[in-house]
């Protein structure tokens, strides 16, 4: 049947099963607008109140859901506001497809009205992307691209499409979607050999856990593995609920703000199993350093992350989840009873600790596990409240712990937590945010205002940017350059002007209540929560120095 681009665009997102997009109309795109108008019943659009919320919304719904997420934005201004959403997946491995319109392709290049060469603005933060000139093109090109966006590490990718492009006609054939299946191609059985070999042999083993084994779909697999090598478990950032956070084996985050006993431990292991993580700069501290006592073994799917950061002893290539349910069949029951003992002991001796005299960051995301019983979706923006929220609450599955891990973006989560409530409905959603982020993108509550998303939003507002000046009063004098933002403005009254119903606490009896409304609350509710300015994220390794050297409030009295 003869289409226009347009239509084929939605016929193609009908393909592949895409029940929302999240974007903002504009000169460019209205032929893709006039069409999906015409199919509103079969493709919720969200409109959100800037493009970006509609980038990490996109993300939000994604790592929600698992399937890929949708945004759309038109040319010029629409597209770049669409970047920082679209470079925060990226570097969490994110599976988004980004839709923009351009200007017709005789305009191209041309410095035309809201023009912009968004394709070769986004290819360093895109797993791959397009610019469709011929109509004829244009089904393959998406279908290609929800395939590139989903398989083997996943990533965002991008399609371009001028204005032209979605008036012209052409032949639209359907066709289901491919199946992606799980990268096995790559896992060598000497590679396993080697892997078992190691597993086998190591007295003191220790299991790292990163974002990948939540892409991959491996918890049931990692677990059966953690208790049949009897090994304690940390995690990354992005690994949260991977791994079950009141497993007796757990022993919390690794890195800046780990636990001594997940930093201590890893430092005294022989053996240290890697699944799914990127070595980051912000795990291994000083990276001459890391691990230095251990072997080191990584399961990862992406060649390109061995030897990048740290150099490992031996690998497995492939998908986590499969790697893993081969190990396990090669693998006897393990017992390293005195070996998990002995960090257990650590973690008894340096237990993550806060003032219970005053309402803190940490209490109010003690308060919030409890509230939930660990059931809800945290969540998150970036700084101190993103790492008590890592630290305190428990994550039992994966996919419950949203947070921008690798680019750090402020203003990610109020957006991420409307993607992931839209995609979840059933799913308690909350986000907890500082107060600096709050007021970057707080404008989306307007969005969850409008389409009545009940998501909550909890603002640990201290008056100041706290991460940035709890590296202010560590080590630069503390020279608070452009970190106080003051207590001037009423957020819980912008937010009832936004739509939402909005409350302030300073207490955390009062906290409590709000909380206990927002839960019973079927729209967006603000629980604005003022806490003191000078609080710290304990544990913290210092900028260049080993793990082993993390230290907490006790050691700098």
């Amino acid at each position: 049947m003869q289409l226009t681009g347009a239509e084929i665009i939605i016929e193609c997102l009908k393909e592949q099963k895409v029940d929302t997009v999240f974007g903002y109309p504009g000169g460019a795109i209205l032929n893709v607008y006039d069409a999906l108008y015409k199919h509103r019943h079969e493709i919720r659009h969200i409109l959100t109140s800037h493009e970006q919320g509609a980038s990490h919304a996109a993300d939000g719904y994604a790592r929600a859901t698992g399937k890929v997420g949708v945004c759309m934005a038109t040319s010029g201004p629409g597209a770049t506001n669409l970047v920082t959403g679209i470079a925060t997946a990226y570097m969490d491995s994110i599976p988004v497809v980004a839709i923009t319109c351009n200007v017709t392709v005789p305009l191209l290049g041309k410095d035309s009205f809201q023009e912009v060469d968004i394709a070769g603005v986004t290819m360093p933060i895109t797993k791959h992307n397009f610019i469709v000139k011929d109509v004829k093109e244009l089904a393959n090109t998406i279908r290609r691209a929800f395939r590139i966006a989903k398989e083997g590490r996943p990533g965002p990718v991008l399609i371009d499409v001028p204005k032209d492009v979605t008036a012209n006609k052409t032949n639209y054939v359907p066709r289901e979607p491919e199946e992606v299946l799980p990268i096995t191609s790559t896992i060598k059985p000497e590679a396993i050999d080697k892997a078992v070999s190691m597993i086998k042999s190591a007295k003191r083993p220790y299991i790292f856990v990163g974002g990948g084994a939540v892409l991959s779909g491996a918890s049931e697999e990692l677990s059966r593995f953690a208790h049949k090598i009897d090994a304690p478990v940390c995690d990354s950032l992005m690994g949260k609920g991977a791994f079950d956070g009141t497993d007796r084996l757990y022993t919390g985050m690794l890195g800046m703000h780990g636990t001594k006993a997940s930093n201590f431990g890893v430092c005294k292991c022989d053996l240290l199993i890697v699944i799914g993580a990127r070595f980051s700069d912000r795990v291994t501290g000083n990276a001459k350093k890391f691990a230095s006592h251990a072997k080191i073994l990584q399961f990862e799917v992406d060649p390109a992350e061995i030897n990048k950061n740290i150099i490992v002893d031996a690998q497995v290539i492939g998908d986590a989840n499969e790697i893993l349910k081969i190990i396990n069949e090669r693998i006897d029951q393990m017992n390293h009873k005195e070996w998990v003992d002995s960090i257990k002991e650590i973690e008894e001796k340096y237990p993550l600790r806060y003032d219970t005299s005053k309402m803190t960051g940490p209490q109010i995301i003690e308060e919030i596990y409890k509230a939930t019983k660990g059931d809800a979706v945290i969540t998150t923006d970036v700084g101190q409240h993103q790492m008590w929220a890592a630290q305190y609450y428990k994550y039992k599955n994966p996919r419950t712990f949203l947070s921008s891990g690798g680019l750090g973006t402020m203003g990610y989560g109020l957006g991420a937590s409307i993607g992931a409530k839209v995609g979840q409905p059933d799913k308690t959603v909350i986000n907890i945010a500082g107060d600096g982020c709050f007021r970057m993108n707080m404008n989306e509550l307007i969005t969850a205002s409008s389409y009545n998303v009940p998501i909550i939003q909890v603002i640990i507002d201290n008056g100041v940017l706290g991460m940035v000046r709890q590296w202010q009063t560590l080590f630069y004098d503390e020279h608070y350059s452009a970190t106080v933002l003051g207590r001037s403005i009423d957020y819980a009254g912008a937010s009832r002007a936004m739509g939402a119903e909005a409350v302030e606490v300073r207490t955390i009896e009062e906290f409590r209540e709000a909380f206990s409304k927002a839960l019973a609350s079927d729209a967006p509710f603000v629980i604005d929560c003022k806490i003191e300015e000078d609080d710290k994220v304990w544990p913290m390794v210092a900028p260049g120095a080993a793990i082993s050297e993390c230290i907490d409030a006790e050691d700098v009295k």
